[in-house]
C-alpha cells in the first residue's frame, strides 16, 4: 500500500469535487483541516496516515452535501477501494467519517486516537476567524439570515432540529460553534481552540455593539 501515492489521489479527487462548494466545505477546508490534522497527529502520536486520509474524505460523505448520509459513505468506500486501501486502514476512516460529525451535540464521542485527531481538526476550523467566515458563507448558502434579534438561539436541539430547522449565521454561533471549545478530545486541539474561541467572544461583542448603533463610527 503506497500511502503517499493514495494521499496524492485522494486530494486530486476531492479538490475536484469540491472546489466550487461556496457552503463552507470547499477545498480549501479540506486542505485546512488536514494540515490541522497531520500537525495535532505529530503532537498526539496519532497515525498520521489514517488522520490525513480521513481528514481529506470527511466532507466526500457529508449529507449537506448529498442526497442522504447512505449515499456519501458509499462514494467514500468506493473511492478507497479505488485507491487499493487496505481493509484495515479502510474499515478505520469510515468508522472516523462516520462518527465524527456535531450532528446538533447528539453523536457518541469518538471510539479511536484518530478519529479523535480529525474531529478536533474539523471543528478547529470551525471557530476563530476562520470559522466566523465560514458561518456566514454556510447561512447565506443555506438561506438563513445573518441575525434576527427576534429569533432566539435554540437551547436544545433534535438532530432533526440542527440539521433543517431555521436559525441565523449569529444564533449558529452559540447552537454549535461557541460549544467547540469545551468538546475538543486531544490537548493540542484544546490549545488551539481556545486562542479561536476568545476571537469569537470578542466578534460577537463587537457584533453586538454595531448592530445597536454603539460601535465605532
Amino acid at each position: 500500500m503506497n500511502k503517499e501515492l493514495i494521499l496524492q489521489k485522494a486530494a486530486a479527487d476531492v479538490k475536484r469535487e469540491l472546489e466550487s462548494d461556496s457552503s463552507g466545505h470547499d477545498w480549501w477546508h479540506i486542505s485546512r483541516v488536514t494540515r490541522i490534522a497531520r500537525h495535532i497527529a505529530e503532537q498526539e502520536q496519532a497515525d498520521s496516515f489514517i488522520c490525513e486520509l480521513a481528514a481529506l474524505l470527511h466532507d466526500i460523505a457529508d449529507e449537506k452535501l448529498n442526497s442522504s448520509a447512505e449515499v456519501g459513505m458509499n462514494k467514500v468506500r468506493d473511492w478507497l477501494v479505488s485507491y487499493e486501501v487496505d481493509a484495515e486502514a479502510a474499515s478505520h476512516v469510515l468508522d472516523i467519517i462516520g462518527t465524527m460529525s456535531f450532528k446538533g451535540g447528539h453523536n457518541p464521542p469518538v471510539r479511536t486516537k484518530e478519529a479523535q485527531v480529525v474531529q478536533d481538526a474539523d471543528r478547529i476550523d470551525a471557530i476563530g476567524a476562520i470559522g466566523i467566515a465560514r458561518t456566514f458563507a454556510y447561512a447565506g448558502w443555506k438561506g438563513d439570515l445573518m441575525y434576527d434579534p427576534e429569533q432566539p438561539y435554540r437551547e436544545e436541539l433534535t438532530y432533526e432540529q440542527y440539521r433543517n430547522g431555521r436559525s441565523t449565521a449569529i444564533n449558529h454561533f452559540y447552537e454549535k460553534l461557541m460549544k467547540l471549545s469545551g468538546l475538543m478530545n486531544t490537548e493540542t486541539g484544546k490549545q488551539i481552540a481556545q486562542a479561536r474561541h476568545s476571537y469569537m467572544e470578542a466578534f460577537l461583542e463587537q457584533f453586538y455593539l454595531e448592530w445597536d448603533g454603539k460601535g465605532t463610527l
